[in-house]
């Protein structure tokens, strides 16, 4: 299976050409089946590859395929040896988490797909895409180099912006402020901000190292003789690429208007794959940062403040997909914040279980939205887990999982994270991720009360027509629900264990990253036992708190929600407008993009083409002088030259 792997990326490209070219000649179902069969046999085969990889040693768990020289170039500046880069892929501990993840939740959010987009025009295109962008994805985490990478972090970035403006024929929203074709675009703009930084920073690397194989980029590193600035400028940019692509701090705006696409791909995309290739980029340069403290503390503070910024801004969201994309960003940057303090492993660790648990609650959310004919507002919305029963269970479980309750996934990982933070001895970063924990506990089961919870508050017409979605989509949130119990069970820390060592994923993964504090708390663990203990039950008394006071405020005291939103005036309108960062982003860049622009229009039209205009009208006045003269007559050319000759006459003799 080893030697197959530059399969996986390409069995999805089948689906692609089969769908893409024939789609529309062939039946729904047969798309679906196709779609699905592609991603299953991609994660199948990625099963047994991992399988495989894990039957060899620790230090041995490394295997790359080249098909084939991509890019001979010559010598690099400073390198005697010519730069050749080879089209390959490569399987380790840390792509193997990574392929399972996008192949076994990719493959449960196109099943899913196929009921919630039965009904919808573009069955086809839209599955072609959706095959697009996992394999996409799948280049990215397995590419050997940073090129490799590049192409599918360049490939992702362009099925998000087909994905996102998916319903593109649709008309300007009033609630989002914008078309789908406009999310489309802005997220598209917004994520080449950040690729110009990252791509940068690829180059740098690669004129230093004369490479940019991963592999020979973290040897060179370690054997030092790099200024730190140096390697602390390209973790920087490198970063900077990663905030675009995982929504943090200032890039994040395209996430929450993405959600304006189809659901299956808020949940694949925006959820559990795509948004974190900033993650996987990070821990899979784990030596440079290592390398570069002050790259890592960048990251640190950046995710950090995405954590809370985010998280705050979905206590008073009202879409329900846009509360989850405000989680998601203040989830990433939870994962930010690990990698940033060195916990490179809790950050991976992270990664998996959000993906099961929050594909889960958009999947959910989406299921809610199918069953309400589209409705999305929350606040006309209540009561539903008596019409859709399963999806209000798989909804509890998730929404447990995130606010970190044990014994769920997000417990786990949650907690190696806060405790990856204070054993590293940055105090300020665990105090906001703490924080942090507690808000989104809160905002999530604020969701989970005003869905389905109460009275229903929509109309009648609404409440008698709201169903439980089909088999083919509640499936896939029952077996995402089971991995959102069962996920953090690999990762259990040793400190809960005592002399049995049950933290699987840390043995797994720690061997693959780099640098001091990588290990996160499996090793912290060991310095201070007590003190993790009690950090373990302080923070699952700050997420109780937070589900608490959710419930005293939107289900014990009716009413109480719209009294703090009047006691907290300024706050409440600065929250509900999102912190004016849009208008801000408008007023900063937008408009002085667009008065620049308009400036060099009329430079153009005035100065360039007057000038242009200009030549031309003076040519058309000669031309019409000289015409004058050339009449065609024999006579008058003799008249002409009779004249000129007295004229010269005359003027010698005047001498």
């Amino acid at each position: 299976m080893l030697k197959l792997i530059a399969l996986i990326p390409l069995l999805p490209l089948l689906g692609v050409a089969v769908n893409g070219l024939w789609g529309a000649r062939i039946s729904r179902r047969a798309v679906g089946l196709v779609a699905c069969g592609v991603v299953l046999a991609s994660l199948l085969l990625s099963a047994g590859a991992v399988w495989e990889l894990a039957n060899l040693p620790p230090g041995e768990r490394h295997t790359e395929v080249s098909i084939g020289t991509w890019l001979p170039l010559g010598e690099a500046a400073g390198v005697s040896r010519p730069l050749r880069i080879d089209w390959g892929f490569a399987l380790d501990p840390i792509s193997a988490v990574m392929i399972l993840v996008v192949c076994g939740v990719g493959f449960l959010i196109h099943v899913y797909a196929t009921g919630y987009m039965a009904h919808e025009e573009g069955f086809a295109r839209f599955f072609t895409y959706m095959n697009l962008f996992v394999s996409m994805m799948l280049t990215l985490v397995l590419g050997s180099n940073l090129l490799v990478m590049f192409v599918g972090w360049e490939g992702v970035g362009l099925c998000s912006y087909l994905l996102i403006g998916f319903f593109y024929d649709r008309p300007f929203d009033e609630r989002t402020g914008m078309s789908c074709a406009d999310a489309g675009r802005k997220a598209f703009l917004t994520n080449r901000i950040g690729d110009f930084a990252f791509l940068i920073g690829v180059l740098y690397l690669a004129t230093t190292f004369g490479t940019f194989g991963f592999r020979e980029i973290a040897e060179a590193v370690a054997h030092g003789g790099h200024g730190g600035a140096l390697l602390a400028g390209v973790g920087i940019l490198l970063f900077i690429g990663a905030c675009g692509k995982s929504a943090q701090i200032p890039l994040y705006v395209w996430l929450p208007d993405a959600m304006a696409g189809p659901t299956p791909v808020s949940a694949l995309i925006h959820a559990a794959t795509m948004v974190t290739a900033g993650v996987y980029m990070v821990t899979r340069m784990s030596a440079l940062y290592a390398a570069a403290p002050a790259a890592m503390a960048v990251v640190a503070a950046v995710g950090a403040m995405t954590a809370i910024f985010a998280a705050t801004m979905g206590v008073t969201a009202t879409d329900i997909k846009k509360v989850l994309a405000y989680s998601t960003v203040s989830q990433l940057g939870y994962m930010f914040a690990a990698a940033g303090v060195g916990a490179y492993v809790a950050a991976m660790f992270h990664l998996m279980t959000h993906a099961f648990f929050k594909a889960l609650l958009f999947l959910a959310a989406g299921s809610v939205i199918h069953g309400l004919a589209g409705e999305q507002d929350i606040r006309r919305m209540g009561g539903l887990r008596e019409k859709m029963p399963a999806t209000f269970r798989t909804f509890v479980v998730a929404a447990l999982a995130i606010a970190g309750i044990v014994p769920l996934a997000g417990f786990f990982s949650k907690d190696e994270i806060l405790w990856g933070a204070w054993a590293s001895g940055n105090r300020g970063v665990w105090l906001v991720l703490a924080t942090t924990a507690g808000v989104t506990a809160f905002y999530m089961w604020r969701l989970a009360f005003l869905v389905f919870y109460g009275k229903f508050r929509g109309d009648g017409h609404a409440w008698e027509h709201a169903h439980e979605s089909p088999r083919s989509m509640t499936v896939p949130l029952i077996v995402l629900a089971a991995l959102s119990v069962v996920g953090g069970w690999i990762g259990i820390p040793k400190v809960l264990t005592g002399s049995v060592d049950l933290n699987f994923f840390h043995r797994w993964l720690a061997p693959a990253v780099a640098g001091p504090g990588a290990h996160g708390a499996g090793e912290a663990a060991a310095h201070g036992a007590g003190t993790e203990v009690g950090l373990m039950a302080l923070s699952l008394a700050i997420a109780l708190a937070g589900i608490g006071l959710a419930f005293l405020v939107y289900r014990r005291k009716e009413g109480s929600a719209d009294r703090l939103a009047v006691a907290f005036g300024p706050a409440y309108r600065t929250l509900r407008n999102l912190y004016w960062v849009d208008e801000l982003y408008d007023a900063a860049v937008i408009r002085p993009f667009y008065a620049l622009s308009r400036g060099f229009a009329a430079f153009d039209r005035i100065v360039v083409d007057g000038l242009v205009n200009a030549a031309g009208v003076g040519a058309d006045i000669t031309g019409q002088v000289v015409k004058l003269f050339q009449t065609g007559y024999v006579r008058n050319y003799a008249l002409v030259f009779l004249a000129g000759a007295v004229a010269v006459l005359l003027y010698l003799a005047s001498l």
